[in-house]
This record gives C-alpha cells, sequence and structure tokens, in this order.
C-alpha cells in the first residue's frame, strides 16, 4: 500500500500536469476526488467558489490573498469561458482600463453577456464578477487580450460612460494616447449618429492636447449633418501635452501618473538642504549607516538577519566555502549581495554629489547594483548566470497586492521612460518619492524590487542634500499600505508623508530605525 507521502506526490504530479498545461482555473472534473482532497489538505489548492480551484502554496499564512491575486485574471478568462463561451465581453469601462494598461484587480469585475444573470458572484478577499443580461458589441469590435473578450479601444471610448473621465483619468488619458487618428472611432460615431459622445471625445482629445483629433471629429459629424457641441468630460485639465502617441499605453500611464502626483509630494516633502559641502564627510556617514540600513531593508523583505550577521559579512569573516550553516541558508547570501551592492551605491552617490544628473547616474547603474545584490546566488548555485542579465522575461506579482506589474514587453517600454522622467525632474523630493515608487510599480525584476527601490530613494536624497535615511521594519505595515494605495488608487500622498517624516526625522538627527538589542 502507498504511503500517505507517496499519495500526496501521485496528487502533486496530477495538479503539475494541468498547470504545464497552462491551466489556472481548476475544476472539480479536473482532479479525482482523493487527489483535490489531498491538495486541499496540504494546501496546493484554494477553493474559490464551489467547484472551482486554484493552485496555491502550503507554506503561504492563512488569509493570505496572493495566490488569488495572481490568479485574477486567467482564473475568471476561464470560468467565463466555461459559463458563456464566446458570448461575454468585458464592460467597456473594465475594458478601456486595460486598454491603459491597468491590470489592477478590480473589487468588482463587469461583465455583458446576453445570458447574463445580472447578479454578482462573490469572489475571494472581497471581490466579485458581476455578469449584466446585455448585449454584445458587433464581432468586429470584440478583442481578445491575453483570453480576455474585450470593446476595442474605439468602441471602448464610444461605449465607456462620462463618470470614467472624471474617476478614472489616468486610465481615460493613457487609452485616448493610443490613438493615433481620429477615423480610429469615427465609424461608430457616425453609423450610431452619436452626437454627445462625439461632442464628448473632442472634449477629451483637446484636454491632452490631440487639437486635430479633435478637429477631425467635430469637422466629420458636422460634415454629415449633425450638431454636435464640444464638452471636455475632464474634472480638470490634463497636466501636460502627451507626445502624439506613446510606445505603449504603460509609457502614457506612468507620464501622467508622474505629472499628477509630483504637485501632492513638492506640498508634504521637507525642503532639500542642498549639496553637502563635505562629501567624504557625508559618503562616511552613509557608509556607517549600512548595518542599520541592511538589517531593516532586508528584514522588510522577509529576510531573518542579525546584526552579527551583517557585521561578519562586511568584515569577510563570512565564509561560504567553510561556514556550512551560513552557506545553506538564503539570509546569508542576501546579507552578502546586500553589503556588494551597498558598495556599488555609494560609488554611485559618490558621483552624484560631485555633481552628475542623478537620475542619469541611476540609469547607468541600476543594473550594477542589480548584479552585486544577487551575485552571491549565482556563485552558491542557486541562481544561473543568465538570472543577472537584466531585466525579468516573465510574470511577477507581488505579495498581498491588488496592482499587477506590466508584462516583460512593457517594462522594456516603461524603464526608459522612467529614467528619463527621473532625468528630466527638477524637484528633489520629487525625484525622491517617484524615483522609489514609480520603480516598484514598474517591477522590472524577478526579485529585489524593493530593496532596489529604497537604494534609488537614497540616491536621490543625497543628491538633494538629504540625509542617508532607513525605511525601519516596524514602519513596514504602514510603509507597504501606502504603496498600495498609490499602486491601486493613484493616491500618492500617504507615501509622501511616510517618506517625508521619515526624512524629516533623520535631518533633525532623530533616526527612527534602530537596531535590536
Amino acid at each position: 500500500m502507498a504511503s500517505p507521502q507517496e499519495k500526496l506526490a501521485e496528487a502533486l504530479e496530477a495538479l503539475k500536469a494541468l498547470q504545464d498545461g497552462g491551466t489556472v482555473a481548476i475544476r472539480s472534473a479536473d482532479l479525482s476526488r482523493l487527489h483535490r482532497e489531498r491538495l486541499l489538505k496540504n494546501g496546493f489548492l484554494q477553493e474559490v467558489m464551489k467547484g472551482w480551484y486554484i493552485p496555491a502554496r502550503p507554506d503561504e499564512t492563512a488569509g493570505e490573498s496572493t495566490a488569488w491575486y495572481a490568479a485574477f485574471w486567467p482564473f475568471c478568462q476561464a470560468y467565463l469561458q466555461t459559463r458563456f463561451d464566446k458570448d461575454w465581453c468585458l464592460s467597456p469601462e473594465q475594458s478601456l482600463s486595460l486598454h491603459a494598461g491597468n491590470q489592477t484587480v478590480p473589487r468588482q469585475l463587469g461583465v455583458r453577456a446576453p445570458k447574463g444573470g445580472n447578479k454578482p458572484t462573490a469572489l475571494p478577499f472581497g471581490t466579485s464578477l458581476f455578469d449584466i443580461r446585455a448585449s454584445l458589441p458587433a464581432k468586429q469590435n470584440i478583442v481578445e487580450k491575453d483570453g480576455l473578450r474585450l470593446y476595442s479601444l474605439p468602441a471602448a471610448l464610444v461605449e465607456v460612460s462620462p463618470a470614467f473621465f472624471q474617476h478614472h483619468a489616468v486610465d481615460a488619458r493613457a487609452a485616448l494616447a493610443s490613438i493615433q487618428d481620429a477615423s480610429e472611432f469615427l465609424g461608430l460615431l457616425l453609423e450610431g449618429g452619436h452626437t454627445t459622445i462625439a461632442g464628448r471625445l473632442a472634449g477629451a482629445f483637446r484636454n491632452i492636447g490631440r487639437d486635430r483629433i479633435a478637429d477631425d471629429t467635430l469637422g466629420a459629424m458636422r460634415a454629415a449633418g449633425y450638431d454636435v457641441r464640444e464638452q471636455d468630460p475632464f474634472d480638470s485639465k490634463s497636466p501636460l501635452r502627451l507626445p502624439r502617441r506613446e510606445v505603449s499605453p504603460y509609457a502614457g500611464r506612468i507620464r501622467l501618473m508622474w505629472s499628477d502626483m509630483r504637485e501632492q509630494i513638492i506640498e508634504r516633502f521637507p525642503e532639500a538642504p542642498g549639496k553637502p559641502n563635505d562629501i567624504e564627510a557625508y559618503l562616511k556617514r552613509v557608509s556607517d549607516a549600512y548595518v542599520t540600513d541592511a538589517y531593516h531593508s532586508l528584514s522588510i523583505e522577509g529576510y531573518r538577519v542579525s546584526p552579527a550577521l551583517i557585521e561578519r559579512v562586511r568584515s569577510g569573516e563570512w565564509n561560504p566555502e567553510t561556514d556550512e550553516q551560513d552557506r545553506q541558508q538564503r539570509d546569508a547570501l542576501a546579507a552578502r549581495g546586500y553589503w556588494l551592492a551597498y558598495q556599488e551605491v555609494l560609488n554611485s552617490l559618490g558621483a552624484v554629489l560631485k555633481g552628475q544628473n542623478p537620475g542619469t547616474v541611476a540609469d547607468d547603474d541600476h543594473g550594477a547594483w542589480y548584479r552585486a545584490l544577487f551575485a552571491p546566488s549565482v556563485t552558491a548555485g542557486i541562481l544561473r548566470p543568465a538570472d543577472l542579465a537584466g531585466y525579468r522575461n516573465g510574470s511577477v506579482f507581488i505579495r498581498r497586492s491588488m496592482h499587477v506589474p506590466p508584462s516583460p514587453e512593457a517594462v522594456r517600454d516603461a524603464m526608459p521612460l522612467f529614467f528619463e522622467l527621473l532625468t528630466e525632474e527638477t524637484d528633489p523630493a520629487v525625484r525622491v518619492v517617484l524615483g522609489h515608487f514609480i520603480f516598484v510599480y514598474i517591477h522590472p525584476y524577478t526579485d529585489g524590487n524593493g530593496r532596489m527601490g529604497r537604494f534609488l530613494m537614497n540616491l536621490m536624497l543625497g543628491a538633494g542634500g538629504y540625509p542617508w535615511t532607513v525605511v525601519p521594519v516596524e514602519r513596514r505595515a504602514a510603509y507597504m499600505a501606502a504603496l498600495e494605495e498609490a499602486s491601486v488608487r493613484h493616491d500618492i500622498a500617504p507615501f509622501a508623508d511616510i517618506l517625508g517624516e521619515l526624512v524629516k526625522a533623520a535631518m533633525d538627527g532623530k533616526q527612527q530605525a534602530t537596531l535590536p538589542t
């Protein structure tokens, strides 16, 4: 008779076969009852609703949301496909957000289907799916993106509610910026005689500086005999003129977020002292802060490191060839990588203090920081050398976050723009807050994004003459909640407040981060 371990191994093989085939939403019929029960009991499956499951990790704590948020979009796609076949599509509002590069998990996913039930379906962690009984757009006005059936971008702009432009201004402007010519949507306006919508879209395009598209919209409708009155649907004028066409919607979103958030940061952050006169003394203070910085930064990421281990790494007494206990610990490898990366950041900081543009220095040097951060893991054989080659090639999810970082392809569009904005920014406080936030929002690497974001923050602090500032692990919950608020609801104020408070304390000689006794 097979042992319990052997039976669990058989169940895991069945689960692996499903995952290798790309299955995320697992139905009861996909696994035998015994396999399903063993996987549930041991934490390898998580029930979403009766008869539907997703893969999970047994080491996740009770109430952990990461597996669900990571599975949300593929799960909904598979569930809707099973329930409605191809007779469904997401709402115009949700379609437009996805076209604009916003993959944040919504509290309620709106779906249109001729056989919809007009009622919500409860999903884990306060999310839900609401399928409204409604007709679908014409076949040519539906597109598929990662298996999700969406209104095409032109059709979504025509069908979206006026309130969307006020409540989701960043998404709306990023979507509008993806339109190159009025001909992309004019056919829909003319066929439907949509005079009010035409006036609204003309006003929306003029708001973002696309006067030609606005004029062509009005001209075509009036030439067809329609009386069109332009009306701006946004609550305020666009803070910047967007390029004629962004390389990707993510680039447009980041440009808009940067412009949208900067004023809130300036009014909340302490004034920059200016570059220090004694560069060597400043660098000495940063070097002296290493143990405290490493302890708190690594602890925020979940590593269990002690000041003693960090000191051994710094002094060179840690030897992976002879110290068997440390060699087996990912914590020790992380501490060693942090020490190596810290030295690289010190070199970058020296260049900035001597007058080089901090955005340019960060752009040139951040790859070296990342390679140093994980070099010990490559030496130990945990990572492959190819893992240090550059930005990630796969999807990544942030623990407990409803924010879904961009695809690998979008990362390669977003990162050059990020460094362009960082280089062109003139306000030191904006460079500090958005240098950190936008980096982790893009999440360009598979791992280490939080540490890299805090390194960037401190490089930008040095450029403004602020002191090197440590985010204490005791503030982790508030710090992560503020990042979530900025990522999901585009409210940068809590994050700016936290960083501003920590920087002000450091300026006053009241550094809040201390080492355990």
